[in-house]
């Protein structure tokens, strides 16, 4: 018997067992390979293994726990894992913003997660930055969701009301008062848990008109949640000159709150994983490429079971508006582009693709027609 089985036994002497029996269960029980002591991979004095692993170590700024850019942040570090060659540390920081900040000056971070508008934030202080910031991939888009109690009908109606943007180092709290600033509304922000300001909200106490989340849909409160008639999302105009994405919350989104057939227009804020830009050739350089190549190598696996299901979403030649993309990224997609076109015309003029087709990833074409789509809903409004 363990010492851990014999404290719960002690706990609950009706659960125990006779010795008897206790004998025959363990007689019949497959016997446990004993594990052995966890030891040090290497010695304080073995500089040479020393300097190996911190050659090829990525410091990666994620977020608050809560979030899912660390959820991103700790997937692409289980993949990527490469022992001495690649380790990537997913680093809980105070939020998007803040990994910005990270990326820009804190020692050990070569990668973040990003919010697109906080790059536009950060030129008043940082005129070069879109020179010093790069991006790996456009991971997904967080969509704005700003629902209201039935009394409020627009946007206008928000105008001196009381509206929730969620607590201090989330994205609704440092994205929702810039897009409401730009929007040329007006209202008395307050920064409590959304779960707090909804039930002001639904009890209409409080004076709580609206909430505001920006996050990828659906969002449970409101796809499982029961409202009464008249609670509702509003629709955000898009700006095709903006930071943002135009988006949609459809009735397959959230049934009960949107009609069958109807949608509501919003706008989404890129996510982005974004790199400093090292001088080329140096060694920081080197291990954001040999990250980028193992990311992008590895892009199935994260779309699988086992991962963040946004994975799904991820387009490898979705662009970023304002910032160039890393050159060991543009450069690993270039290469995958002509790989793709040898093989196609394998296929025309032999009828097979030749062996090296393989290695172009499927969902190449896919990629292309979802930036294609994008750029259509820019110039389009939908």
């Amino acid at each position: 018997m363990s010492f851990s089985q014999g404290i719960v036994q002690a706990q609950n002497p009706a659960d125990q067992t006779t010795g008897a029996q206790a004998a025959s269960n363990q007689s019949n029980a497959p016997a446990a390979a004993p594990r052995p002591l966890p030891r040090p991979r290497r010695s304080s004095d073995d500089t040479r293994a020393v300097e190996k692993l911190n050659a090829w170590t990525v410091g990666l700024a994620g977020g608050q726990l809560e979030g899912a850019p660390i959820r991103f942040a700790s997937d692409i570090a289980r993949v990527v894992d490469d022992g001495d060659n690649l380790h990537v540390l997913p680093i809980v920081t105070r939020g998007p913003t803040e990994n910005l900040e990270a990326l820009l000056y804190l020692k050990g971070v070569d990668v973040a997660i990003i919010n697109s508008d906080a790059l536009e934030q950060f030129k008043t202080v940082v005129p070069d930055i879109q020179k010093r910031i790069t991006f790996i991939l456009s991971l997904f888009p967080s969509e704005l969701h700003v629902f209201v109690r039935p009394e409020i009908r627009s946007l206008a109606d928000l105008n001196g009301r009381k509206v929730n943007f969620n607590t201090p180092g989330t994205t609704a709290a440092y994205s929702g008062p810039l897009i409401f600033a730009h929007l040329g509304l007006d209202v008395e922000k307050t920064f409590i848990p959304h779960q707090v300001a909804l039930e002001q909200m639904r009890s209409g106490q409080g004076d709580m008109e609206a909430v505001v989340f920006i996050t990828s849909k659906p969002i449970d409160a409101f796809s499982h949640g029961k409202w009464e008639g008249g609670f509702k999302f509003l629709p955000i105009p898009f700006d095709p000159a903006g930071l943002y994405l135009p988006a949609t919350l459809t009735a397959g989104d959230y049934p009960q709150l949107i009609p069958q057939g109807e949608d509501v227009r919003t706008i989404a804020i890129p996510t982005i994983l974004a790199a400093f830009n090292w001088p080329n050739g140096t060694d920081r350089n080197k291990r954001v490429a040999r990250l980028t190549e193992y990311l992008f190598d590895r892009l199935d696996t994260l779309q699988g079971p086992g991962f963040h299901p946004k994975w799904k979403d991820v387009a490898l030649n979705a662009k970023v508006p304002g910032l160039e993309r890393l050159p060991a990224a543009q450069e690993w997609l270039d290469g995958r582009t002509a790989a793709r076109q040898v093989a196609a015309s394998g296929r025309d003029n032999a009828g097979s693709a030749p062996p090296d087709a393989a290695a172009v990833p499927a969902n190449l074409d896919k990629q292309k027609l979802f930036q294609e789509f994008l750029e259509w809903q820019r110039v389009h409004g939908k």
